[in-house]
């Protein structure tokens, strides 16, 4: 398969002997920039760009998708998902993913088809597992890949292996709609966790990620400039210890009367004042790397409910 992102002018494609990242500057004549082989790899299926375009997850359909490849013997590196970086229209292996929970004889299972979860300040995927059902995970880091959340059926047949699960997974308004080859449609909803809270949820649900959705031609995601956006990055920096907890009482206390503000349509230029200076300092301040992203966007958020508050 191959998928393109556009306004990067870039195209991944899953060409079952290998990756290939190609440049679509122009799409009548697109050009192959790199390529990249994996002795552990059976069928390169699938690629997937994350919300900005600058990695990618290939998919590994070891065993044609039709036997059980999740077991606990089974190598984590065969029938896994590859990720890398792009650096200067290179691809950088990064780190492997494959679901944990060991699966049955009964039950065929390996990588297949997915979609990005568009939650702002993080990278997650959710990936059909086939009967392993299936699995949301943050690669943010991308060489320290973690599952967040999953969802299994367990076998179809306690007795025999019948060929079922889930053949793709994708996220649509809100919603991870499963496409299971023996049971149906599952549509399911993320719920808050440890690893996911209430705002990052609410927020993934109001990003534009291009209008039609289409899970072969991905677009930079954007999202509101929203309370609950701006929640979202508090809650991660809360998670990690991007801010000292003092700053993050303060922000909370803000867009609590932000969002009540917005919501009578009023305004209040103190307020909107006040999150100015909040943008200020979390713009400002010092952070590593994995920080300045989300330190960078929740100021502009703050910025921009400031500018509605006026």
């Amino acid at each position: 398969d191959i998928t393109v992102f556009p306004a990067k002018k870039i195209a991944a494609g899953a060409c079952s002997g290998n990756g290939i990242l190609f440049d679509i500057s122009d799409p009548l004549n697109p050009q192959r920039i790199d390529v990249v082989a994996d002795a552990g790899f059976a069928y390169w299926h699938s690629a997937t760009f994350n919300n900005d375009g600058t990695k990618v997850i290939f998919t590994d359909e070891w065993g044609g998708g039709s036997r059980p490849r999740c077991r606990a013997f089974d190598p984590l590196d065969w029938g896994a998902d590859a990720i890398y970086d792009i650096v200067d229209g290179k691809l950088v292996f990064k780190s492997y993913y494959k679901m944990a929970a060991p699966q049955l004889e009964q039950e065929n299972c390996v990588a297949h088809n997915g979609s990005i979860v568009p939650v702002p300040g993080r990278d997650i995927f959710v990936q059909a597992w086939y009967q392993g059902g299936l699995s949301v995970i943050d690669f943010t880091d991308s060489a320290h890949p973690t599952e967040i959340a999953y969802f299994d059926r367990g076998p179809i047949d306690a007795e025999d292996l019948v060929l079922g699960g889930f053949w793709s997974t994708y996220w649509y308004g809100g919603k991870i709609y499963g496409t299971e080859i023996v049971r149906g449609l599952d549509v399911l909803s993320l719920v808050p966790s440890d690893h996911l809270s209430r705002n990052e949820i609410a927020a993934a649900a109001l990003a534009d990620a291009g209008g039609v959705f289409n899970p072969q031609q991905q677009f930079p995601v954007a999202w509101p400039a929203d309370p609950v956006v701006a929640r979202a990055y508090v809650d991660q920096l809360q998670r990690t210890g991007g801010l000292p907890e003092v700053r993050i009482a303060e922000l909370s206390t803000a867009l609590d009367r932000a969002a009540a503000e917005l919501e009578a349509g009023a305004g209040d230029a103190d307020l909107a004042s006040q999150l100015d200076s909040l943008a200020a300092f979390v713009a400002g301040g010092q952070a590593d790397s994995d920080q300045s992203g989300r330190l960078a966007a929740l100021g502009g958020t703050l910025r921009g409910i400031a500018e509605g508050l006026r």
